[in-house]
């Protein structure tokens, strides 16, 4: 139930927490900006007025500058301290709280200044030892805090993606469940027609329904056959093109409508091939998923449905037409992607399933046209070296 309810929610908190954590990066850029253009603008100024002192010609404006030098060393929070040959602290500045002279805790934070910046030793003076300014530190908190706001957008991301593709699981197996119901489901309500045909009409003979109740046997055969392949490598033996379009075709043929919106089926083909080589059972699949697509463009309005089997060069190719209303441009781009679809009640399983059978499994290519009117699609597979030219 959780689980449902962050899958459902997930776009708008995904949306505010990517919002939350870019707002807190921008802060932090920001405010490392200004603390820099503040350092940059106190150090200049330090800088500017030590050179002022420098060549000022008056006998005092030296040690004035030097003065100086000790108040802004002091204001912006330098860590200073002088040693003399000893090593005994002569003098400091900024040193930290409750620190005493030659204690133990002065010579630890001497040593960390040292391994922060080297020592200037100078004649007459002793060692200075210097840290970095308060700002610094501040900064590196800073980028602390932005790489965790960048690691928190990387997890973020990661818990999203996640969702999403659970979310496309769960639809894909719905889906595949429907499809399974749904192939299943036309022969079983045939064979269940005939039987009511049997009970009405108890003299039949068995020529009569013998090869209507056959093939509908032969399709729930063909169906376990397909689901059975999901999952497996492909087989690779000789499938004749034109024979599998043939097979498809006398399939939907007898369940058109032919009064009412009645469509029309066609087919052009040379003889049982082109052969390639591939699984006969899943390039049937995915030829049957295609003239079904097309036909039910048809539904509630009629018209013709034409499918052509040829081949071109080294390639295979089944064109499907039918003079339907088409796919909107909007949608064109999407055609092939898992759950979309125009129909209602439809999960946009036959398309997607059509192309990874071409593609993935065949070294193929299933491709979407629009028409004018209506669309066509167009099969490739490559040729089995039987026929190549």
């Amino acid at each position: 139930m959780r689980s449902g309810v962050l899958r459902r929610s997930g776009p708008p908190v995904v949306a505010g927490l990517a919002l939350l954590f870019g707002a807190l990066s921008v802060g932090s850029a920001w405010v490392v900006a200004r603390h820099l253009r503040e350092d940059a603008r106190q150090t200049s100024r330090l800088f500017g007025r030590v050179f002022e002192g420098l060549n000022d010609p008056r006998p005092d404006a030296a040690t004035e500058a030097l003065f100086d030098l000790a108040a802004q060393v002091r204001a912006l929070g330098i860590p200073i301290a002088v040693t003399d040959s000893a090593g005994r602290v002569t003098a400091m500045e900024n040193a930290p709280a409750g620190a005493a002279r030659d204690s133990a805790h002065l010579r630890a934070w001497v040593a960390a200044l040292d391994a922060v910046n080297p020592p200037i030793s100078g004649p007459g003076i002793g060692t200075l030892h210097y840290g970095t300014l308060a700002v610094t530190r501040r900064l590196a908190l800073l980028a602390v805090l932005q790489g965790g706001v960048l690691l928190a957008l990387v997890l973020l991301a990661v818990w999203a993606y996640r969702e999403r593709m659970g979310a496309v699981r769960d639809r894909l197996w719905v889906a595949m469940a429907r499809e399974s119901a749904h192939q299943l489901g036309t022969p079983l309500m045939s064979l269940t027609g005939w039987i009511a045909q049997l009970r009405e009409h108890p003299d039949m003979s068995a020529t009569e329904i013998g090869p209507h109740l056959e093939a509908d046997v032969e399709r729930l055969e063909r169906v376990a056959r397909r689901f059975e392949r999901i999952g497996r490598p492909p087989r690779r033996e000789p499938v004749g093109l034109g024979a599998t379009a043939e097979r498809v075709v006398a399939y939907f043929r007898p369940r058109l409508p032919t009064r009412a919106h009645a469509v029309s089926l066609t087919l052009t083909a040379a003889g049982p091939g082109p052969t390639i080589q591939g699984d006969p059972v899943l390039v049937e699949w995915a030829l049957e998923a295609i003239v079904k697509n097309a036909v039910d463009a048809l539904s509630g309005r009629g018209g013709q449905v034409v499918v052509l089997v040829e081949s071109a060069r080294d390639l295979a190719r089944v064109s499907v037409r039918d003079d339907g209303p088409g796919i909107a441009p909007g949608r064109r781009s999407r055609v092939f992607e898992p759950g979309e679809t125009t129909k209602p009640g439809g999960w946009g399983l036959g398309l997607p399933l059509a192309r990874r059978i071409v593609e993935q499994q065949h070294g193929g290519r299933l491709s979407y046209h629009p028409g004018n009117p209506g669309s066509l699609f167009i099969l490739e597979f490559p040729l089995g070296s039987g026929d190549r030219a």
